[in-house]
């Protein structure tokens, strides 16, 4: 009978670790990372009312919580492995998956009108052409950004004919209060706030040109515990119900957190954000396309970058919803 001695078993299983194609099982996971934003309301209702923790606790795994500042910090969050769940804009997760952001897009948690070009109350700046040689603030690799390089785009302009100052929102926000800046790639719920405290104005809005809230998940993540990624999504789905049937809820958890009034609450959860879908389809492909091509014209891709094929790959429809 053939027999393996003690060191040849010990051989054999190291090179089961070491050579490429050799199958074996996912460590188990101990911890789920999640981010939350103040720009996915979603998010704030499933961290407030621990669905996540309930739905993990039989199996002893823990939920992580890390608060994304704007789609460019959940994406470096993501793309360095310290969250496994993030939530962006669609046209971002396009871009930094052309960057070789390894994420895949799973789920949508929003149809906002998040973004617009804003300015001072008092500001002379009426147009997208009143830009030009302008001090305007912007977060890179987010869907302000992509919105600005778009507007600009839209009157034959580009970045280089402004003068962009780069900063996060909220201090996109502050420098525009300040006069620092002339205008402001703004995000709900700062842009929001800037309308109601400050008299700020939203000279340039386009609806349509404000890409999906989407949820992605890292690409391993997803391949090592697709069984995961379904219970993770599971668990959203009644969040995103529960926040549609129950608004003065929601809007008590916002303001918990933000502590913006009841007004500027409304304005961003009521006038600008629709919950009314989750599951990434036509309409969320063509929006994140458009954007994705636009920026391939202004420039900001590369003109041999096949970006249907990118978003193709972005896009990962294998995860059911169930309810």
């Amino acid at each position: 009978m053939f027999k393996i001695s003690r060191r040849g078993l010990t051989a054999a299983l190291a090179v089961s670790l070491l050579v490429p194609g050799v199958a074996r099982a996912a460590d188990p996971v101990k911890e789920i990372r999640v981010d939350w934003a103040t720009y996915n309301p979603v998010s704030m209702v499933l961290k407030d009312k621990g669905l996540l923790e309930k739905e993990f606790e039989k199996d002893g795994i823990k939920v992580r919580w890390v608060q994304s500042a704007g789609s460019n910090k959940a994406l470096e969050f993501l793309n360095a492995g310290s969250i496994d769940f993030g939530s962006t804009a669609g046209s971002a997760a396009l871009v930094a998956r052309i960057n070789g952001n390894p994420i895949k897009s799973i789920y949508v948690y929003s149809q906002p009108e998040w973004t617009a070009l804003v300015t001072a109350k008092d500001s002379r700046i009426t147009k997208i052409e009143d830009l030009k040689g302008q001090r305007v603030a912007v977060t890179r690799g987010t869907d302000p950004h992509i919105f600005l390089v778009r507007a600009l785009q839209s009157v034959g302009l580009s970045e280089k004919d402004i003068k962009p100052v780069l900063l996060q929102h909220a201090d996109g926000a502050t420098a525009l209060k300040r006069g620092d800046v002339q205008a402001w790639a703004g995000l709900d719920p700062m842009m929001a706030a800037a309308e109601v405290e400050d008299g700020a104005r939203l000279f340039y809005r386009n609806k349509d040109a404000n890409t999906w809230g989407i949820l992605n998940v890292r690409e391993q993540f997803l391949k090592d515990h697709p069984d995961l990624v379904q219970r993770v999504l599971k668990v959203y789905e009644e969040a995103r119900r529960f926040s549609l049937a129950n608004y003065d809820e929601e809007k008590k958890i916002f303001i918990s957190v933000t502590k913006l009034p009841d007004v500027v609450a409304d304005k961003q959860l009521k006038e600008r954000t629709d919950l009314t879908h989750s599951k990434i389809g036509a309409p969320q492909r063509a929006s994140i396309l458009a954007a994705g091509l636009a920026l391939q014209q202004a420039g900001v891709i590369a003109a041999n970058v096949d970006v249907k094929a990118t978003l193709d790959s972005l896009i990962d429809e294998s995860v059911p919803l169930t309810n």
